[in-house]
């Protein structure tokens, strides 16, 4: 049977960031959960209980900038090298040596990071969504800024701070529940529609957004939660991870190419455009990511991949940390 809200614990420990919101579940070996953008510690409601039943010490935090996470006012505050800290520092707050990291979306870019950088915490890595791509190549923004011919795409769209804002806090909710949309399985556009990933010349990413439906995995009261949280704090913090792609390429470029040799787990949704187009990445895991135990993609699942299918990913992350060494 699984666990019952009322176990779930909530308490902040102290960082390099200042603090970090943490939401704890269940005894036993140490899971760190991290969410990607724009998202919260809610985004593993489903997977708390359920690893906690399976004996795991399941914790999800509000990355810095996020919820009740401190927020640093400074764009290079969200550069990798200090979320990988912030992961560490709750680690030690935990009064454990070492864990299991587990991410999705820009949380499995941070895991895989975590992994990288501190193989002595971070013991195995789970990735959901966003596939591991070692550092490497042209800078970043370069990349991007090649995209998408006469429109922007959506990561450059979010480079000049305050911009991006200016569309989405207007009408935080409205906004959250659109982009969820454009990118989940149920609601996302159809085929040959405009691509709710670029930005055409003069206007938003939101033209593009579905409306008027919410995805199946998202009721009304999930929405409102996500609004709540992000119209209390802003979307500068969320979004300031963008803006820190360049630097990050920088600070890890001694680590260029770099496989990360933990036992780790790749899944990702087969509609989703991170494994697209991002398909040479995953079929490049016999050499980025040898200790890889599983990599699954699930059919006809779109980018919110743990609230999507949260009984399919349950079910793959605890038979995966099963058969981890203990």
């Amino acid at each position: 049977m699984v666990q019952h809200a009322e176990q779930i614990t909530h308490r902040t420990v102290a960082t390099p960031a200042g603090r970090i919101h943490l939401v704890e579940q269940g005894t036993g070996p140490l899971v760190l959960l991290v969410h990607g953008f724009p998202e919260s510690w809610y985004s593993w409601r489903r997977q708390l209980p359920a690893l906690a039943e399976a004996g795991y010490r399941a914790v999800a935090l509000d990355v810095r900038g996020y919820g009740r996470s401190s927020g640093p006012a400074a764009t290079e505050a969200y550069r990798m090298l200090e979320l990988v800290e912030d992961n560490v520092a709750v680690v030690h707050a935990l009064r454990e040596e070492s864990a299991v990291i587990v991410g999705h979306d820009w949380g499995a870019a941070i895991a895989a990071n975590s992994a990288l950088l501190k193989p002595e915490v971070f013991r195995a890595v789970g990735l959901l969504s966003v596939p591991y791509t070692p550092r490497g190549g042209p800078r970043p923004s370069e990349i991007f800024a090649q995209m998408g011919g006469d429109e922007e795409f959506y990561v450059s769209y979010f480079q000049e701070p305050g911009r991006a804002e200016a569309e989405i806090e207007p009408d935080v909710r409205g906004w959250l529940a659109g982009f969820y949309a454009a990118l989940s399985a149920d609601t996302m556009p159809a085929p040959g529609a405009p691509d709710p990933h670029f930005v055409a010349k003069g206007g938003t990413l939101c033209e593009r957004f579905p409306a008027g439906r919410l995805p199946a995995w998202l009721g009304e009261s999930e929405l409102d939660f996500y609004a709540g949280e992000f119209e209390r704090t802003g979307l500068t913090g969320a979004l300031n991870r963008y803006r820190n792609m360049d630097r990050d390429w920088e600070d890890l470029a001694a680590y260029d190419g770099s496989p990360i040799t933990q036992p780790s787990l790749f899944v990702g949704g087969s509609l989703d455009a991170s494994t697209t187009w991002l398909a040479d990445a995953i079929e490049a895991y016999p050499i980025t990511l040898p200790g890889l135990v599983s990599s699954r993609l699930l059919d006809g699942c779109g980018h919110w991949i743990q609230q999507e299918r949260p009984d399919e990913i349950n079910d793959l992350l605890t038979e995966w940390l099963a058969a981890l060494p203990s």
